[in-house]
């Protein structure tokens, strides 16, 4: 345990600055300018640090204001010691003003959406330092670590919260195109036939799927399950099952050929993709940006 400091020997710090000011400008007048302080209160600083220490700081030669040997030893003794308190202070502050904005989201969005856009987030704003909270599993905004949520959610945002929607997905089925013979065109009741890749948080979206398309599913003969949409989508891409994709996150291996629909039917009813924050929150400049550049990113890069 370190040894406590006997604040009772301490010299009023208040007037450390103006000791300070004057004994490096030899000019109560003069610290008194740069301190934006009256020439009385200078004087007073100074006289009620003499008075603590015991002893005289400074003389006067003629109209000349010099240091006293006592004032020559305790200059740099003071100036020290308020460096080292305004070093402090900024090093505290600096650390408080360059906190990261926290998004979450799904870890499947991270990697194959919203990680490849923030090189343009960067590009606009450059102070504003990005930190990527990603999950598997599907979840509600956990405003007490991040700032913004980007997450798909089926109900209305809580009141305290506001909700800026971005997309409006279309649920549908995703294969390699070996894997149905090219064919695009499946029935549910075929689809019925193929193993069916289960995200294990979104075990949901095959029943809606087929309950949409009006047919009462079984369960799949040959399930296989993931406990997550990248994995679900890498698996699908290798021929080992269908997977169901809720959003614009496959649309390069859709365009390359590495996946396709077998199925021309989609549900779009389900619910959206948005952002949200904490309403008392947008005031932020960091939180302002983001969501602004991401209303207009996703209009310029659907």
């Amino acid at each position: 345990m370190e040894k406590a400091i006997n604040h009772r020997k301490l010299p009023p710090l208040k007037t450390l600055s103006g000791f300070e000011a004057t004994a490096r400008l030899l000019s109560f007048r003069k610290a008194a300018q740069e301190l934006n302080l009256s020439h009385p209160a200078i004087s007073h600083q100074v006289l009620s640090l003499e008075t603590n220490l015991g002893v005289k700081l400074f003389n006067r030669k003629g109209r000349q204001m010099v240091l006293t040997p006592e004032g020559e030893r305790f200059y740099p003794i003071a100036r020290r010691a308020l460096e080292e308190l305004i070093n402090g202070s900024e090093m505290l502050r600096r650390s408080a003003a360059v906190k990261p904005l926290r998004i979450q989201t799904y870890i499947s969005v991270s990697i194959r959406w919203l990680s490849h856009r923030l090189s343009r987030f960067r590009a606009a704003h450059p102070g504003i330092e990005l930190q990527l909270i990603s999950s598997i599993e599907e979840q509600d905004f956990d405003e007490s670590n991040a700032d913004i949520g980007l997450i798909f959610s089926r109900t209305a945002a809580p009141s305290h919260l506001a909700w800026e929607p971005l997309i409006r997905p279309a649920l549908r089925p995703v294969c390699h195109p070996s894997l149905v013979s090219h064919q695009t065109d499946l029935q549910p009741e075929e689809i019925l036939q193929y193993p069916l890749i289960t995200v294990t948080s979104e075990r949901w979206q095959w029943q809606d799927w087929f309950e949409a398309a009006g047919f009462c599913a079984s369960q799949p003969n040959r399930p296989l399950s993931t406990d997550s949409t990248a994995i679900a989508l890498e698996m699908a891409m290798d021929g080992e099952g269908i997977a169901l994709l809720n959003g614009p996150f496959a649309d390069k291996d859709l365009k390359a050929g590495r996946l396709i629909h077998p199925s021309e039917h989609a549900v779009s009813n389900l619910g959206e993709w948005g952002l949200t924050y904490r309403k008392d929150t947008r005031p932020q400049p960091d939180i302002e940006a983001f969501v602004r550049w991401m209303l207009q990113d996703i209009s310029e890069h659907p």
